[in-house]
């Protein structure tokens, strides 16, 4: 590089200096040579900086591979976090044996149902470990949120403690020729780029990412709204349950029919025949466990019957799921889950052909979590918290959070486009 020698020479230090915040501005490639004192001063007298110069004449294509996230610095490590996120997962798994450990994680499930069944997971295995560790006061997990939903509500996170990983979903921006293009049709958009005339915007899961939620526990500050929990006597069913899955059943083409006892059914406590579209439930049970069985019932109707298309490949489990969907669904409304029964884990789970025993524990966790909120979502009810603290709108937040990073970039970006289209004078 040809520079101004002499220290002394206001005039030769302020070329230098321009001659540096040229070439600063110029895109990393080996064409690229670094601008001398006569090039710089050429493209002065052409009304033009060198920095725009280049960035006028540079390929789209290129100026696209220099950005701070294809170091792979951040990707790697991002991919070990998730590696070890896995590895905790499958050894929770792993742990879920005996019926019991069924129930409590099904139960959590329910708690937690704002986040998915492996979130939910992660959540509770996470913090019961540090409250064994004396780092939280209370046994079990209640409210959970990130950080900027806790300082919405005005809590902030305690200082020294940890946040409870999760996975989180990375959405890839797609543009696609139309609304109802083939996915394979679809192309991906880059982070600055936008749509073309009558391109429509999709979007879909790409990867995931690892994501630090709180308990209440682990935060201070303005006391939260206060939750109604539902409160039920022995044998008694919540206000309104029994109706309210009645008419879901019913929504989907199917008659509701009371027997007057088990024998009338098989010695079952209810039955879905599906050939006839009927559902039949024995009304010589107390109100809790007719309730239990209708919902047990309509997870049959929503899973398993010959329409489904997943159906033949959950053969065997089919009990398991519908047994999970009424647990799942009464733990909501603070049913007493003792009398749920779900065989060994390990039993069920082997007889899936062709499948890891983890991927088919995860995999049925999910869809009753799923089944299970939709059911929910339908109800009239009084049901217990889904984990996410009162007062906190997610969706809200989320868009707010949005709006803030597309101003900051586009902020940025008039900010950058100003630099290069200013003459070093």
């Amino acid at each position: 590089m040809d520079l101004v020698q002499g220290p002394g020479s206001r005039s030769g230090a302020l070329e230098n200096r321009q001659l540096r915040i040229a070439n600063s501005d110029r895109r990393p490639s080996t064409e690229q040579k670094p601008l001398t004192r006569d090039e710089l001063a050429d493209n002065q007298r052409q009304g033009l900086s060198a920095a725009r110069r280049t960035y006028l004449t540079q390929p789209r294509e290129r100026c696209v591979m220099h950005t701070p996230t294809d170091t792979g610095v951040r990707n790697s490590g991002q991919d070990a976090r998730l590696d070890d996120l896995h590895n905790k997962l499958a050894t929770e798994v792993d742990n879920l044996v005996t019926s019991a450990d069924w129930t409590r994680a099904l139960e959590t499930a329910a708690r937690f149902r704002a986040y998915s069944a492996a979130n939910s997971l992660l959540i509770w295995v996470q913090y019961t470990d540090a409250y064994a560790k004396g780092l939280v006061p209370h046994p079990v997990p209640t409210f959970v949120a990130g950080v900027r939903g806790w300082n919405s509500l005005g809590r902030t996170v305690i200082r020294g403690q940890k946040g409870l990983q999760i996975r989180l979903p990375v959405l890839g921006r797609f543009a696609a020729a139309s609304p109802d293009a083939g996915e394979d049709t679809w192309r991906r958009l880059a982070h600055w780029e936008k749509l073309r005339p009558g391109e429509v915007l999709k979007k879909k899961l790409v990867s995931t990412k690892v994501g630090r939620v709180f308990d209440v526990a682990q935060t201070e500050g303005r006391s939260l709204e206060t939750f109604p929990e539902p409160v039920l006597l022995e044998g008694e069913a919540p206000v309104g349950l029994w109706d309210g899955v009645a008419v879901q059943i019913t929504g989907r083409g199917f008659t509701l029919r009371r027997v007057d006892s088990a024998r009338e059914i098989h010695g079952a406590n209810g039955l879905t025949d599906y050939a006839a579209r009927v559902v039949s439930v024995r009304t010589d049970m107390d109100p809790a466990a007719q309730a239990k069985s209708l919902i047990h019932e309509l997870g049959h109707v929503m899973l398993h019957g010959p329409g489904n298309a997943d159906s033949s490949s959950h053969r065997g489990i089919g009990e398991v799921e519908a047994e999970s969907i009424a647990l799942l669904v009464g733990a909501a409304h603070g049913m007493d889950t003792s009398q749920y029964t779900v065989p060994y884990v390990a039993t069920w789970a082997s007889g899936v052909p062709d499948k890891d025993e983890v991927d088919v524990v995860l995999g049925t966790l999910d869809r009753v979590r799923k089944t299970a909120s939709r059911i929910l979502d339908d109800l009239d009810t009084t049901q217990i918290s889904n984990g996410l603290p009162p007062g906190l709108d997610r969706d809200s937040l989320a868009a707010q959070h949005a709006a803030k990073r597309g101003a900051a970039k586009a902020a940025h970006h008039e900010h950058a486009q100003t630099t290069r289209e200013t003459v070093v004078l």
